[in-house]
């Protein structure tokens, strides 16, 4: 088969990496990619934003399917555009996509569905969200409800901060994504991120990670795309995983079904497990990033093969087989992330951390300049180590950063350290 995969991150990364291991694979083509991606594949550039431009180069290059990484593209419609060239996609359509294109659209389908989630109410108006505010009082958590990169999300301890999140977000400081404006009860309880693959019918239960998303160690400072990831979650076994497939995702998966908008793809829900249960914290449409370079690593069978037949419709119903190794990912991020990431800063050091057994290192915001590598975004580097223990992982992951030659990086210290059952 010849592949299409779209993006340039850790995500597209690591899904090169799977996807590369496929007996089923003739060429890999990316677009852009980044420079850990060029070992597995030739790089293209392609304008996602210019449909008709994909849809030539598949017919030019005989693609037989195109993986769609970010989640920008698929809101956009591009598989639609792809799906109508009757070229293979996986990805879901933008109809589907909206779940992740817009907070209100999923919190108004897991009303209608009956899909457990936080208690809402959504504005356009920032003095009636202030308002809304004082009367629930504080924590509670304020979010844009359009794309804002993972960053859209904060949780405000006080009504000081609550009513500075709407004032930020009405002020642009998301861009459209803040025109409209979600308020949400604070959902107590351990964190999960649950994927799994769909075929428009049906959907099979992938594995569970858990991100953390706050910038410092102990869930400090601001929210950012990941700072890191584990995998599996203790706590996550079987009773629990078909408790989400049956609660939430064969739920949703019919829904979407009955209202025209079947679902193919990845489905990544973000959960919350709370004394009462899993609780939907939000739909995302693609793979988590750093989810993904926790979780591929652990499947023990052909990514490819899965995401074709997840495109065709013929996902099969058997379960997946994982590995019951434990993976953890650590992110280098330029210092000054998430808020100005400075760039342009050399690394060094990448072939030894490379080599060490049971790590993965994965590009998610690097370039070449000649002979150098250099940060050229905010996340640059993902640090995979597995093992057949949490701590054996995480130990091979952090002994593999600390081979990473780059004064001008930072990542956390604990991902992975605390992890309550």
């Amino acid at each position: 088969m010849n592949v299409l995969l779209l993006g340039s991150g850790g995500r597209e990364h690591a899904l090169a990496i799977a996807l590369h291991k496929s007996p089923l694979l003739n060429r890999l083509f990316a677009a852009p990619g980044n420079p850990g991606i060029e070992k597995l594949a030739e790089l293209v550039q392609l304008p996602l934003e210019d449909h008709q431009a994909v849809v030539a180069f598949c017919r030019t290059q005989a693609i037989d399917l195109v993986v769609i990484g970010p989640e920008a593209p698929l809101v956009d419609g591009l598989a639609d555009t792809l799906v109508s060239a009757r070229i293979a996609v996986f990805g879901p359509s933008e109809d589907a996509a909206l779940l992740e294109g817009s907070k209100a659209f999923a919190k108004k389908i897991c009303a209608d569905f009956g899909i457990p989630t936080a208690a809402y109410a959504q504005f356009r108006d920032a003095d009636q969200a202030k308002t809304y505010a004082r009367k629930k009082g504080a924590p509670i958590v304020v979010k844009a409800d359009g794309l804002a990169a993972g960053k859209g999300v904060i949780v405000a301890e006080t009504l000081a901060e609550a009513e500075a999140a709407i004032d930020a977000m009405f002020s642009g400081q998301f861009g459209s994504a803040g025109a409209t404006v979600l308020l949400e009860e604070k959902l107590i309880g351990e964190e999960v991120s649950f994927f799994a693959l769909c075929d428009g019918r049906k959907a099979v239960a992938l594995a569970s990670a858990r991100d953390h998303k706050r910038v410092g160690d102990g869930d400090t400072g601001p929210n950012t795309g990941g700072m890191g990831a584990f995998s599996p979650v203790p706590g996550m076994d079987a009773a629990m995983g078909e408790r989400v497939m049956a609660e939430i995702v064969r739920p949703l998966i019919a829904g979407m079904t009955e209202l025209g908008r079947p679902y193919v793809g990845v489905l990544f829900a973000g959960l919350m497990i709370t004394a009462q249960g899993p609780k939907v914290i939000e739909f995302n449409v693609r793979f988590g990033d750093p989810e993904a370079q926790a979780i591929l690593p652990r499947l023990d069978q052909d990514l490819l093969l899965l995401l074709k037949l997840s495109a065709e419709g013929n996902l099969p119903s058997a379960p997946l087989y994982l590995s019951d190794r434990s993976t953890v990912t650590i992110t280098l991020a330029a210092k000054g992330y998430p808020d100005a990431p400075q760039t342009g800063s050399e690394i060094r050091g990448l072939g030894a951390a490379e080599a060490m057994a049971g790590v993965t290192v994965t590009h998610a915001g690097t370039r070449r300049e000649g002979k150098k590598l250099v940060a050229s975004g905010g996340r640059v580097l993902n640090v995979t180590g597995i093992g057949a223990t949490l701590g054996e992982a995480r130990k091979r992951a952090y002994a593999a950063v600390d081979k990473i030659d780059w004064p001008e990086g930072f990542c956390r210290r604990d991902i992975g350290a605390v992890v309550r059952k």
